[in-house]
């Protein structure tokens, strides 16, 4: 479990277009991410 104010572990996920993105893609920016259980998406 990662404590409030942590760096995020490196990780690579599959964007809905499916392209693949990684964390560090986007250093420097800040970065929001959504995560939904796959039950909840039409995908």
């Amino acid at each position: 479990m990662l404590k409030v104010g942590a760096k995020a572990p490196a990780f690579r996920l599959q964007s809905d277009e499916g392209k693949e993105l990684a964390l560090n893609d986007f250093a420097g920016q800040r970065v929001l991410l959504f995560f939904f259980p796959k039950a909840s998406t039409p995908g």
